[in-house]
């Protein structure tokens, strides 16, 4: 088993706003006929017209990432001001409804709707991708069987989607909800091999099923086209701090579970179904919840949990430079993550039009001075 590279890549999903009436605006065609050229190839579209895609490069450690992500959204910010927009990062919109969203006409989105149908429409959601470098194939479904235990806990610290069309959901990740509609999405199944991962695609495209492997949604996959694991679980993190925490934190867990195996050490694998569990407990309550430790069979706070989850990695921070990255979430523990913010903001105003402000203002800290 030869080491991985660790390397990051970060792909982030934001919101088009139209900063007066606070709802989305379908405009991503304009943004890629006038402004491509400014971002090269890490400007993407999205399904919808008011999704905007970024991408970072392949970043050898966090402080690159850092670099990356300050630079993309300051430039799409930039962007966005000089059209009268304005970009927000969440999970969901507050209040904007699917009906009344453009699909972006291109092959791939018009494919997606045909095969979908209205499930495709609804899919109004914003996420913050991240792959980690494994070039090892073996390895990387090992790891995937292995991290998929902790996908719920790190879904906590990204939630930012309590509200869908206007309702306040009692969820603290309304997104999972709705991605939960398409086929081949959650946690990911557990694999014995890659041969075995491989042959479960091939059957899937040689059926008809899929035309490729990138359309395999799951909360964590082997890419399609990069020796990557990619981590799908987050909602699309509204502080530049918060997105670096997610990165960092999942390139450690990768970090960890091969010093592991280097040294022989196991790490006991749970059934989908169990991790399923605290997945929803994760999509319900977020930080507020309890989670299971399915070692020691109880429930337990989230809180406590994802405090042993960064204590478990902190073995390995140092050594990849993002320790300051990692333990960032104990402030996210302690204050509460975007969801917990968004909530108490509509809480204290009744005002979901304040919660789209206090998203835009958020979006632009660290990033604008």
């Amino acid at each position: 088993m030869s080491r991985p590279s660790l390397t990051i890549g970060v792909e982030e999903e934001y919101q088009i706003i139209d900063p007066q009436t606070r709802e989305l605006r379908s405009y991503i065609t304009q943004f890629l006929e006038e402004d491509k050229l400014v971002l090269r190839e890490q400007l993407k579209p999205e399904l919808h017209q008011s999704i905007i895609e970024v991408g970072t490069r392949i970043c050898h450690n966090i402080q690159e990432v850092r670099e990356d992500l300050i630079q993309l959204r300051r430039t799409v910010l930039d962007l966005a001001a000089r059209k009268g927009l304005a970009i927000a990062a969440a999970g969901t919109h507050p209040f904007s409804s699917w009906l009344t969203q453009d699909i972006t006409p291109h092959e791939r989105y018009l494919g997606v709707l045909k095969d979908m149908g209205v499930l495709a429409q609804q899919l109004l959601i914003f996420g913050t991708h991240v792959h980690i470098g494994i070039e090892d194939r073996e390895f990387l479904i090992d790891t995937m069987n292995v991290l998929r235990y902790m996908l719920p806990h790190v879904l906590c610290l990204s939630t930012s989607s309590p509200f869908w069309m206007g309702r306040d959901t009692h969820l603290k990740s309304y997104r999972s909800v709705v991605f939960k509609s398409f086929p081949r999405t959650g946690i990911p199944p557990h694999f014995s091999s890659y041969a075995e991962f491989q042959a479960f695609v091939d059957t899937l495209v040689r059926t008809g099923s899929i035309p490729d492997g990138t359309k395999i949604w799951w909360d964590a996959r082997p890419n399609a086209k990069y020796p990557t694991l990619e981590f799908r679980i987050c909602d699309c993190c509204t502080r530049l701090d918060e997105a670096l925490c997610v990165a960092a934190l999942f390139q450690a867990l990768v970090a960890k579970h091969y010093k592991m195996r280097r040294d022989n050490i196991t790490f006991r694998l749970y059934r989908g179904g169990l991790v399923d569990e605290n997945k929803w407990r994760a999509v319900r309550y977020g930080l507020d919840g309890n989670l299971i430790d399915f070692g020691k069979q109880q429930e337990l706070p989230a809180r406590t949990l994802i405090h042993e989850l960064i204590e478990f990695v902190d073995d390995v921070v140092d050594e990849l430079g993002s320790r300051k990255e990692v333990e960032y979430a104990y402030q996210i523990l302690e204050k509460g993550s975007s969801a917990d913010r968004q909530l108490a903001t509509y809480a204290r105003t009744e005002d979901l039009n304040t919660v789209v402000d206090q998203l835009i203002a958020e979006t632009k800290e660290g990033v604008v001075a």
